[in-house]
């Protein structure tokens, strides 16, 4: 790991962290940022389920030509 940081966590969590890499068979850095990820991911997929708006709508159906 080139450039690294320290970031609290309580001791439960760094518990949870430190099996779920175990049985991940990776590091808590790889855990972390697959975490992170998933966040990411999670939140994308609940902005892409909205309703569009109107001014989405108009524009998705704009003519392109």
């Amino acid at each position: 790991m080139p450039d690294t940081t320290t970031i609290r966590v309580s001791r439960a969590t760094h518990a949870r962290l430190t099996r779920l890499a175990a049985e991940r068979h990776e590091t808590v850095d790889q855990t972390v940022s697959r975490a992170v990820r998933a966040l990411r991911q999670d939140t994308m997929g609940r902005d892409l389920a909205t309703e569009l708006t109107d001014d989405e709508r108009a524009w998705l159906d704009a003519d392109a030509g």
